[in-house]
């Protein structure tokens, strides 16, 4: 297929992803608003400087998005692809993320589900689409030779696709979630399931943030394609870790104090007047948090372990995802229904068992990681999980790690964790029970070991690793 280069392709690196690192909204005068965002990306691409000519294709994800490109308004360094809202959905929470999410953290209940029938091709043929405007933006902008790095399961047909249209690339994929075992992958139609290991074997070379995830990949490969199909796309493995300098300092200004002042008072002391122990948790109402079973846990504790009663608070915020699927709607309302029943069961005058809160507030997260005494990450299936990295950084005593070892983290954090099966609700009491026993002595030579591994790897440095692993 002739290449699609044009006149004005100039950009040496390039990243594609669904989220932009700016968003729009429009209020009712028609005034535009961007706010920036954050993450690995975002501090990541900032390593390699202004002046690199690096260009980020991302995807107009709402009505002030897909303004802002029809105004010809944006920042440099940023396309904003005004794919047709319908396709978007269709691909986005149609496929990427009711099928391959499901897929890939096996969240299937599969007595039920899946089923593939003539409407999931309907929105197969948009993810397609959606993919290919990516692959024809990115063939558009990118210079000779450019290196491509292609983000996520959204976009898992774009190497393959890019790769027809500009060879010269140097072509990296890299998959944020976890990767499906083979069985569990192979619920995937075997047409579609071949298609999405072909879309990202387009790549020079596919990442993982662990060599579990990684070696899921190849033995999917080998076994839905044959023997050798991997072999011309090198396999890395970069684990993202916590940005220590950035949330220390913002874990220390003024509205953070603020919110700590806040929960502190929710929070209480105990009957002896000592201060209550903390077990904190921070996530989306992802299904995979597994945020329901971390709260009958923690009402087993109390069952169990009734000292621990008017001793202890559960803060838990859970806050909303994805909640135009209904499935996830359930999900946060089955939260809260659960909270409410602890806090109704064993809650005192002077006591509230669980502190919960579904409003998205980063600082106040952050004032929670300081409090924790106890970080609960117990998720049933997860790519990674920064919050098991960036609460021992922050936390102001240091704090003990029950960590699920079903999360990406495990691997480089299990052995300081107290760890966890997910599924295991009387286990996990246990767990909770052991990390807020441990002498202060220990949990501080814990978190020490915790930090020391959660920072190994920083955002920056990580993207770098991949851009360098890229061009060699």
């Amino acid at each position: 297929m002739a290449s699609t280069r044009s006149d004005r392709a100039t950009h040496p690196v390039l990243v594609a992803s669904n989220r932009g690192p700016v968003s729009y909204t429009q209020d009712e005068s028609g005034e535009l608003t961007a706010k920036r965002g954050g993450g690995g990306l975002v501090s990541g691409l900032s390593a390699i400087g202004p002046d690199a000519g690096a260009l980020w294709v991302c995807s107009a994800l709402g009505d002030g998005d897909r303004e802002a490109v029809r105004r010809g308004i944006g920042e440099e360094g940023v396309r904003m692809l005004d794919i047709d809202a319908e396709t978007h959905s269709a691909a986005y929470n149609g496929i990427a993320n009711s099928a391959l999410w499901f897929v890939h953290h096996m969240l299937y209940q599969t007595p039920l589900e899946p089923v593939f029938d003539k409407e999931f091709r309907r929105r197969w043929a948009a993810y397609e689409t959606y993919n290919r405007a990516f692959a024809e933006a990115l063939a558009e902008e990118a210079a000779d030779g450019a290196a491509v790095l292609v983000q996520d399961y959204h976009l898992s047909l774009v190497p393959r696709m890019l790769r027809e249209l500009r060879p010269d690339l140097r072509i990296g994929h890299f998959s944020h979630t976890p990767w499906a075992p083979v069985d569990y992958f192979r619920l995937l139609p075997d047409d579609i399931a071949a298609q999405v290991l072909d879309g990202i074997l387009g790549a020079d070379r596919a990442a993982f943030l662990t060599q579990r995830w990684a070696d899921a990949f190849t033995a999917c490969c080998e076994t839905v394609l044959g023997a050798g199909a991997a072999s011309g796309t090198r396999v890395g493995v970069h684990g993202l870790g916590a940005d220590a300098d950035f949330l220390r300092e913002r874990a220390h200004r003024p509205d953070v104090d603020e919110r700590m002042a806040s929960l502190r008072e929710q929070i209480g002391t105990a009957p002896d007047g000592t201060p209550r122990r903390t077990i904190v948790r921070v996530d989306r109402t992802e299904l995979s948090k597994n945020i329901v079973r971390g709260l009958l846990a923690y009402r087993q504790l109390l069952e169990d372990r009734p000292e621990w009663r008017e001793r202890v608070v559960h803060v838990a915020f859970a806050y909303p995802s994805r909640q135009d699927l209904t499935v996830y709607r359930d999900y946060t309302a089955e939260v809260q229904r659960v909270a409410e029943e602890i806090n109704a069961r064993y809650g005192t005058a002077g006591w509230t068992p669980v502190v919960l809160h579904v409003e998205d507030d980063f600082a106040r997260s952050l004032a929670a990681y300081r409090l924790a005494d106890v970080a609960l990450v117990n998720p049933i299936r997860d790519g990674m999980n920064l919050v098991a990295k960036e609460v021992p950084v922050v936390a102001d005593d240091g704090c003990v790690l029950v960590l699920s070892r079903e999360a990406g983290a495990y691997e480089e954090l299990g052995e300081d964790a107290v760890v966890v099966n997910p599924y295991d609700v009387v286990g996990t009491a246990d767990a909770l029970h052991q990390a807020l026993t441990v002498p202060a002595g220990e949990r501080a030579e814990r978190t020490k070991r915790l930090v020391s591994a959660a920072t190994a790897l920083p955002p920056t440095q990580w993207f770098l690793d991949q851009l360098h692993a890229l061009r060699a």
